[in-house]
């Protein structure tokens, strides 16, 4: 497998619209991305931001028939296959969505799941390589990354436990078992080490609110930074 260089890292920067902020929540399947993706859209709201919710793969008519093609098989797709194949739904929900709403001041735009899912998925889980999958994306715009990624973590007995509470079909990763997510947990690990600025990691075991309450205080503090700079200016 290819060396993950200090180089390979430093190529991925953050969108650079001034008053915009791009962010993203990562975690396993029961993790409550959903739930805090939805609270902090009302929080952000409320604080006069337009806010922008995306997932992936999807979040453009290209990107959910590739959602609806991957994780709807019932045949295996190699890593490398995978790798490009989100790849590709990111370039274009870069090019048609993201840096479009980016660049009107004031926007923040959400997304559930992005790069990070990649490397922890396919490069680490599945086997291909985290320098194999940020190669992949060592070009622009895929070369863009979150201003801030949640990293919601829990273990994967409550994983499970969570998945049994909600009963719903397992889509084509999470019907891979136990050690598939265990080898997630490591690689999100993994993401944290190799992205110490950019993730954030959070307890995820404990209540919604105790969850919520860390992610505000981070969105506070950015935000208060941000009315900082348009003061100086």
């Amino acid at each position: 497998m290819k060396e993950i260089t200090h180089e390979l890292l430093s190529s991925f920067r953050a969108p650079a619209f001034p008053g915009s902020f791009f962010l993203s929540f990562e975690g396993i399947e029961g993790a409550g991305k959903s739930t805090q993706i939805t609270r902090l859209k009302t929080y952000l709201e409320d604080k006069n931001f337009r806010v922008l919710i995306l997932r992936e793969p999807g979040g453009t008519p290209f990107g959910e028939k590739l959602r609806s093609a991957i994780l709807e098989t019932k045949s295996e797709i190699t890593p490398l296959a995978e790798a490009h194949l989100f790849a590709s739904s990111r370039s274009q929900l870069l090019t048609e969505v993201i840096m479009k709403e980016l660049a009107s001041p004031n926007t923040v735009v959400i997304c559930d799941r992005y790069i990070d899912s990649s490397l922890v998925y396919q490069g680490h889980a599945r086997g291909l390589g985290v320098a194999e999958v940020l190669e992949i994306h060592n070009i622009f715009p895929l070369n863009l990354v979150p201003h801030l990624t949640f990293y919601l973590r829990i273990d994967v007995e409550l994983s499970e436990k969570r998945q049994k509470m909600r009963n719903a079909p397992k889509d084509y990763f999470e019907a891979r078992g136990i050690e598939f997510y265990k080898k997630l947990v490591v690689g999100y690990d993994l993401m944290h080490e190799l992205f110490p600025k950019r993730i954030l990691k959070l307890d995820a075991t404990g209540s919604l609110d105790e969850v919520t309450n860390s992610i505000l205080e981070v969105i506070e503090r950015m935000i208060n930074k941000k009315d900082e700079m348009v003061e100086e200016e």
